[in-house]
């Protein structure tokens, strides 16, 4: 198959996820639990294995590029070229991902490319059990891009009915930060540029519904990035 094909094909694919996803946000996942529990789980698994069949299709034409960045929907949601078009970045971010998921499929996230940079965001859609796993991510990481510089990023401040979770949160960055002590990585604090400490919850106007960002939200994101990444793609 030739790169022109192999191009429609990968934007064709994008395509149907970009509308696959959008019918997910604004109809499945806003139906009654209970009664659609099951609908909702077989469209997330299909609109999961989309995305990795599309990271599949595009690694046929990716080879070391600066930064693959690795996560949950705040990563899906970054634009990307927007805020760092000095940069060849890759978005391997899927709405409503795990720790669990992520150590599943680094391999056509992130190995099969091999970045200079991974820059990792997870764990908020499983704030008690992300240590679970966690650590193996980080050793895969390691034995897999021996080569690539690995930024951990923490987890982010959230208001609405999620602001509840902020001191697990605040509790789980301080392990994220002594991990990356120990494996020699990068760590940078999202949190506390995002909170509002006096209302304990995310600043106004840096969120659309309390967990994930406005442009604003990633404009302050990416000023905490930027400078690291400078450093280490010297």
């Amino acid at each position: 198959m030739n790169k022109k094909k192999i191009i429609i094909i990968s934007v064709s694919i994008t395509l149907a996820l970009v509308i696959f996803s959008i019918l997910i946000n604004t109809f499945v996942f806003y139906l009654p639990n209970q009664k659609n529990k099951e609908e909702r789980e077989k469209l997330f698994k299909q609109f999961y294995q989309a995305k990795i069949e599309t990271f599949a299709e595009e690694n046929k034409t990716i080879s070391n590029p600066d930064v693959v960045f690795l996560g949950d929907s705040l990563t899906d949601g970054y634009d990307l070229t927007h805020y760092y078009p000095e940069y060849n970045c890759i978005n391997r971010g899927i709405s409503g991902d795990t720790t669990f998921g992520l150590e599943k499929r680094l391999r056509v996230s992130a190995f099969e490319i091999n970045p200079k940079v991974v820059c990792m965001l997870i764990g908020g859609n499983n704030l008690s059990t992300m240590f679970q796993n966690y650590e193996q991510i980080l050793i895969s990481l390691k034995e897999n891009l021996p080569n690539t510089k690995i930024i951990l990023l923490s987890l982010t401040a959230m208001g609405n009915q999620w602001a509840k979770n902020n001191d697990l949160a605040i509790a789980n960055n301080q392990k994220i930060k002594s991990m990356a002590q120990s494996y020699q990585f990068e760590f940078v604090d999202l949190f506390t540029p995002l909170y509002d400490y006096k209302k304990g919850t995310i600043k106004d106007g840096l969120s659309v519904d309390g967990v994930h960002f406005s442009s604003e939200g990633y404009t302050i994101v990416t000023e905490q990035i930027k400078p690291i990444l400078a450093n280490l793609l010297i």
